[in-house]
């Protein structure tokens, strides 16, 4: 005998030994099936596209899929494609049907009814949660229950089918049920505004404390104090870090527009910064960009001019990653300008800091770096300072200054990283000095500080500064006719370059490869 329902029925299971067998949504393939079943082949394979789309539509949700397939049924005249314009424009009113049975609202409106208050109340916030699912602390902050309480309350949705909870415990509400609770019971404003608060104040400040495990000698920003609801973990160590950002990211992208959204400008710059390094790391440059074209415009409207330098000055730096010259000099230009307005040297120093990583004139990038460094000193900001001394470094050695002048810049940046235990500092700086070791001809050199920095980056997750560093690496093994080594290190640069979406640089790497010798050189050594 087999027993249906939207409820688990976990009293038959425990109670009779019935076998649950959970009809979850659907994957594409299986979706496309029910269709032909219903429909026929003839009619599906005519609209391929529109097919598509109404399977897209109703998200793999079977109850959803069977009412469309009965409205194509019943109405032969109207196209899938009209079908799915129709679902389109208004999903719940198509999908409502005058028989109970045959209509997703009525039997999510049944579920609802079964509902206490207080899971009634948690469905309605979690309806407006930013993203795309849930962890359990996220859920705790947004509804202001405890861990325990909101487990419990998480549970029971979950067996009453409104909610599912994947393996890695995330929890998620499919889009049509979405739609409907925030439709038919959306919460009152106040409490609306509350919950929303919370669960920002929850992302921002974990993604606060996660940056700074990223890069401890970053300067912090001042956040506001953190609502006793809000209950965010304690992440140890960089690999957790990024961890967390891995599984968030698209909840704290979400998280900015909601901040757009009710106008809370200083948590939409604020996540903007937590973003930075996870981003630039991961080499996620669209979506660097997009956050920071977002958080210059928040911090346009806010009395905070130190705010609006940052916010223009890391915005001209995602425009230098993409290659956006013009729009970057904009940016850079504006932040330089807020900053001499206000008469800071050290918001001058970060925007010449930054301007020289434009110009792909050599000698100009050069002269913004020596600005910068001219003005970092006396400013008691060692970091920043070695920042300047690398970048000086680095632009001579492009420029084929004389060695001495490049080798010496790096390694008393290199020598302050050290002292102030700036892992990424030092990798970023062992790759100038590698550069400037193959350039003036020591190879071997070369190689030592490539791997070093190689190395640290790895330590750090830095994935977006291994590439780079692994394609310089190969060139000193070629002028070693090292080959198969200039070979293994291309080849993991070039896949790194298209994993990250960096396909020009992928396509240089690759010819590099296609230049090496047939003959894989065997020779021993680094």
């Amino acid at each position: 005998m087999a027993v249906t329902s939207r409820n688990r029925l976990s009293g038959l299971i425990t109670g009779h030994g019935a076998h649950l067998l959970s009809v979850d949504t659907l994957p594409d393939a299986e979706a496309r099936a029910l269709l032909v079943a219903r429909l026929g082949a003839a009619r599906i394979e005519a609209e391929p596209a529109a097919v598509g789309e109404l399977i897209r539509l109703c998200g793999g949700f079977p109850l959803a899929l069977s009412i469309m397939a009965g409205r194509a049924h019943t109405h032969p005249h109207l196209s899938l494609a009209e079908l799915a314009d129709e679902l389109r424009d208004d999903a719940l009113d198509v999908l409502e049907d005058a028989d109970p049975a045959a209509s997703l609202p009525a039997v999510l409106s049944s579920s609802h009814r079964a509902l206490t208050d207080e899971e009634a109340e948690v469905l309605g916030l979690l309806a407006i949660a930013p993203g795309p699912d849930t962890g359990l602390r996220a859920a705790a902050s947004l509804t202001g229950r405890d861990l325990s309480r909101t487990r419990a309350v998480l549970r029971r949705l979950e067996q009453g089918s409104l909610i599912s909870q994947d393996a890695a415990g995330r929890y998620r509400m499919h889009d049509l049920i979405r739609r409907y609770v925030t439709t038919a019971h959306a919460p009152a404003d106040e409490a609306r505004s509350r919950a929303l608060r919370r669960a920002l104040a929850y992302y921002t400040h974990t993604a606060h404390a996660a940056a700074r495990l990223l890069d401890s000698h970053r300067e912090p920003i001042e956040l506001g104090p953190l609502d006793p609801g809000c209950l965010p973990p304690a992440l140890p160590d960089i690999p957790a870090a990024m961890d967390w950002f891995d599984t968030e990211h698209r909840n704290l992208l979400a998280a900015q527009r909601t901040a757009v959204t009710h106008a809370w400008h200083g948590t939409s710059w604020q996540l903007a910064w937590t973003l930075n390094d996870y981003h630039y790391r991961r080499g996620h440059r669209q979506d660097q960009l997009a956050v920071w074209r977002i958080a210059v415009d928040s911090a346009r409207l806010l009395p905070d001019p130190g705010a609006q330098i940052l916010t223009h000055r890391l915005l001209g730096r995602a425009h230098v990653v993409l290659g956006h010259h013009q729009e970057a000099i904009d940016a850079l230009n504006q932040a330089l300008a807020l900053s001499e307005q206000q008469n800071d040297r050290a918001l001058q120093a970060q925007a010449h800091y930054t301007l020289a990583s434009i110009w792909p004139d050599g000698r100009r990038a050069l002269e913004h770096a020596r600005r910068a460094l001219d003005l970092y000193r006396g400013l008691d900001q060692p970091i920043a300072e070695a920042n300047a001394l690398n970048a000086v470094g680095w632009y001579a050695a492009l420029l084929g200054e004389a060695d001495d002048t490049a080798r010496r810049h790096c390694q008393a940046a290199l020598a302050l990283y050290r002292h102030h235990r700036d892992v990424n500092g030092q990798a970023q700086t062992l790759d100038s000095l590698g550069y400037i070791d193959h350039h003036s001809g020591r190879h071997l050199d070369a190689v030592e500080h490539y791997r070093q920095a190689i190395g640290l980056y790895r330590d750090l997750d830095n994935l977006y500064e291994a590439a780079d560093t692994l394609e310089r690496l190969g060139h000193p093994y070629a002028a070693l006719c090292r080959h198969d080594r200039a070979r293994d290190v291309w080849l993991k640069a070039r896949d790194l370059y298209r994993r990250q979406g960096r396909d020009q640089e992928a396509e240089e790497v690759q010819r590099q490869l296609d230049r090496l010798p047939a003959d894989r050189s065997r020779m021993d050594g680094p």
